[in-house]
């Protein structure tokens, strides 16, 4: 399978897709997915006969049935009950974080999903070096360590990238980029949003002009809007933010599932410059990320009842024996809202809706095309607050926290809450300061008061909030609709622990 993929062009590994939700191709694949779980305890005990017959599984059921098996709980979500060759752990952003496993050839099917990136969007071909900063937490987690090697096994391929991994330690990736940038040609930041933002608004307070780098950005972990991508790419001098910021989704249990692409970043922009056109298409007034995915990689389906997106961990066509994922996961349940829809059906409805060749206009700036089905994903369905009966989605508030006039005071964390108070029952949203204004202290100088900034935060929250949720602008009382927000230090260590994943909704 490895060498394989260091043979194959990128273009031969994606070649047997039609755009369609479920291709041909994938039909086989599927007995062999079904073939690959009988051979876990976890799925055998369910015995499935049929792939259309096998229930949609959350990750607690898959624990539980593991734990009922008289094996040991871990190897029981095992291909024949052997230990993995690597093992990691989930983030915990759904809950207790979960040790998973996987092999080399697991990662090599994920190594393809970057391969799209830094080939069809950062054009790294040739001799022009790429420098690829690895900023994800490392350790156990899976993000850094995982996307190392996929990194590695791409230079391994003949790309011209060279990795390094100091992890989301920002003094250490300031001292890289200022010791080591002028000698790529560009630089690859692979990172959480926030923590990007805290890089380099600190890069720019030590005086780095990161315009002279060609900074590339690689986003994984949580939707970001439009105007973030902006506002990104404004900060770091990112020419082309379309084609520069590309966001990922992944998830310890099954890896990266899906990318944007020049081609998708363009339709989303379109469709969040027409909020009538995107409630058409995605049935809600929010805009999630919208990426390709290889249906013959990680197969995708939607939960008809809850609406969350479901997928099935593929085998590699190649191999025959379909025993190279470690933990397959067959019609997995990963707790995220979305929906899918094929190349052609999406070409579509973008030329009747807004009168858009999107082919044609990524074609123009120098897009690779490939023709992959769509995914939409609005984030973690539990990522949400209710207030007098309307849902307070995580990405309204990063909004309020994007805006021009707010946006160099905070990282872009926070954490959503209800106020406890029954009298007074509101918003509650502790927001980090940024690491270079933590005093609040003002550009010219002068001490800013931290009531009036977080006056000014709530304020700009709650205009987006009455701008993007309708709900929240219909249901909750006027006077009861400005947030009431809490201002902590960069790094405060109950809400905002530096080192570990960021979590929006603290348990």
């Amino acid at each position: 399978m490895f060498n394989r993929f260091l043979a194959t062009p990128l273009s031969a590994l994606l070649d047997a897709n039609t755009g369609q939700v479920s291709p041909p191709a994938a039909t086989p694949l599927l007995e062999q997915a079904l073939e690959q779980a009988n051979k876990v305890a976890a799925y055998s005990s369910l015995n499935i006969t049929e792939f259309s017959k096998a229930p949609f599984l959350e990750k607690k059921h898959i624990l539980s049935q593991a734990a009922r098996m008289n094996a040991d709980p871990f190897l029981a979500r095992c291909v024949n009950g052997q230990p993995p060759e690597i093992i990691h752990v989930s983030s915990g952003s759904g809950g207790v974080p979960t040790f998973w496993g996987r092999s080399v050839a697991d990662e090599v099917a994920i190594a393809t999903r970057f391969e799209q990136i830094f080939v069809d969007a950062f054009s790294v071909d040739g001799n022009a070096p790429t420098l690829a900063i690895v900023a994800l937490p490392m350790g156990s987690w899976v993000g850094g360590l995982f996307t190392t090697s996929c990194i590695r096994y791409l230079s391994q391929k003949g790309h011209p990238i060279s990795v390094i991994a100091p992890g989301n330690n920002v003094p250490e990736i300031l001292r890289i980029v200022s010791t080591l940038g002028a000698s790529f040609r560009q630089i690859v930041l692979l990172a959480y949003p926030p923590f990007a933002k805290t890089c380099i608004d600190a890069g720019i307070a030590q005086g780095i002009a990161w315009s002279e780098y060609s900074m590339k950005f690689v986003f994984a972990g949580e939707v970001f809007s439009e105007e973030w991508r902006t506002l990104i790419s404004a900060r770091a001098g990112v020419k082309n933010p379309l084609k520069d910021v590309v966001s990922i989704y992944g998830t310890a249990d099954a890896g990266v599932l899906a990318n944007e692409t020049p081609l998708s970043a363009l339709i989303r922009a379109t469709l969040a410059s027409k909020p009538d056109m995107a409630r058409a298409l995605f049935k809600k007034d929010r805009i999630p990320s919208l990426m390709q995915y290889d249906p013959l990689s990680r197969y995708f389906e939607v939960e008809p009842e809850s609406g969350t997106l479901v997928i099935t961990t593929m085998p590699h066509a190649d191999v025959g024996a379909p025993s190279f994922v470690s933990m397959p996961l067959l019609r997995y349940s990963i707790g995220d809202a979305g929906g899918l829809i094929g190349f052609d059906e999406m070409m579509e409805f973008m030329k009747v809706n807004a009168g858009l060749d999107a082919v044609s206009e990524a074609v123009k700036s120098g897009s690779v095309i490939r023709k992959l089905p769509f995914v939409w994903v609005f984030g973690r369905a539990f990522w949400t607050v209710s207030l007098y009966g309307a849902n307070v989605y995580v990405e309204n508030v990063m909004a309020g926290l994007e805006q021009e006039h707010v946006h160099s005071l905070v990282t872009g964390k926070f954490v959503l809450d209800v106020n406890e108070d029954p009298d007074n029952v509101r918003l509650k949203i502790h927001v980090e300061l940024a690491a270079v204004k933590s005093n609040l202290v003002a550009d010219d100088g002068s001490r800013r008061d931290a009531d009036d900034v977080a006056l000014i935060l709530a304020r700009s929250i709650l205009g987006e909030l009455r701008k993007l949720n309708s709900e929240f602008a219909h249901y909750v009382p006027e006077d009861q609709q400005l947030p009431i927000v809490r201002l902590h230090p960069y790094g405060e260590p109950y809400y905002f622990p530096v080192g570990v994943k960021h979590d929006y909704m603290k348990k």
